[in-house]
C-alpha cells in the first residue's frame, strides 16, 4: 500500500450469490483525489461502491482503509471508520423532515467539520426547506440532501452513486460546483457517473469498468475520447 494512499483496493472480487460482479479490481485512491467510475449499466459500478462501503462482503486484505483491512467489516463500521456512501436514488426517509434526515447522518458523532450549520452553508436550500418533509424537496434537492447526510457524519472518503442521475444539466452542474468545497475540507470522492464529459471535467483520476474489470484507468488528460468508447462499450 502506497505511504500516501487514503484507500487501497488490491485483487477484489465481489458476488451476489453465485453471480460474480466483480473480478480482481484494484485502485489506489489518495487523500484529496477526485476518483469517477464509469462504464455502461452492470459494469459493477454500484457493486464496487457497495464493496467498499461494507454492504457487500470481501476479502479483508482486499480493501485496507488508512492502512487497516476494512473488506470484512459491516457497513456501520465502516461508516465509523470514515467512509460514508450517497446511495442510488438517495434513499431518504420520507415520514422525515430535512433537517430530521441530516440528522440522521451525524449520529456517530464523528468529530470533523460538518455540521448542520455547515450543510445549510453548502446548500443554502435545505436551510430554508429544513422543517418540511423530504418528499416535499425536487429531485436535486433531495440528491443536496443526501449528500448532507452523508456529510453529517463527517467522512474522510465520500463515495457518490449515480449522482446525477435523473437530474437536469443545469442542478448537476450546481451540484458538481460544490466538490471543490468538499475536497478543501479534507474529504476525499469516489464519484460514480454515467455523465461522462462531467465525470472527466470534475475528476482526478478515472475508472472505466466494463463485465466487472477494469477496462481502462488514468488521469483524465491521458484518456482519449476514442480510448474512453472502446473500453466503455467493449470495441
Amino acid at each position: 500500500m502506497p505511504d500516501d494512499a487514503l484507500l487501497d483496493i488490491v485483487g477484489l472480487d465481489a458476488f451476489y450469490g453465485d453471480f460474480q460482479a466483480l473480478f480482481g479490481v484494484s485502485l489506489t485512491v489518495r487523500q484529496g483525489d477526485v476518483v469517477a467510475v464509469i462504464g455502461a449499466n452492470g459494469a459493477g459500478k454500484s457493486t464496487l461502491l457497495k464493496s467498499i462501503a461494507g454492504l457487500l462482503p470481501a476479502r479483508a486484505e482486499a480493501i485496507r482503509f488508512e492502512g487497516q483491512p476494512i473488506g470484512h467489516l459491516r457497513a456501520d463500521l465502516v461508516v465509523a471508520r470514515g467512509i460514508a456512501l450517497v446511495p442510488e436514488g438517495r434513499r431518504l426517509f420520507p415520514s422525515l423532515t430535512v433537517e430530521e434526515n441530516l440528522l440522521i447522518g451525524g449520529r456517530l458523532r464523528r468529530p470533523g467539520p460538518w455540521s448542520l450549520a455547515r450543510i445549510y452553508e453548502l446548500f443554502p436550500i435545505l436551510g430554508e426547506r429544513r422543517h418540511l418533509p423530504s418528499t416535499s424537496l425536487s429531485g436535486g434537492q433531495q440528491q443536496m440532501a443526501a449528500i448532507g447526510r452523508a456529510l453529517m457524519s463527517n467522512p474522510r472518503l465520500l463515495l457518490c452513486d449515480e449522482i446525477s442521475l435523473g437530474l437536469a444539466p443545469i442542478i448537476i452542474r450546481d451540484i458538481y460546483a460544490r466538490l471543490p468545497q468538499l475536497t478543501a475540507e479534507g474529504v476525499t470522492l469516489i464519484v460514480v457517473e454515467q455523465d461522462i464529459v462531467q465525470a472527466l471535467a470534475a475528476a482526478r483520476y478515472v475508472l472505466c469498468l466494463q463485465e466487472g474489470r477494469i477496462a481502462l484507468a488514468g488521469p483524465p488528460a491521458s484518456l482519449t475520447r476514442e480510448a474512453i468508447s472502446a473500453a466503455y462499450f467493449g470495441v
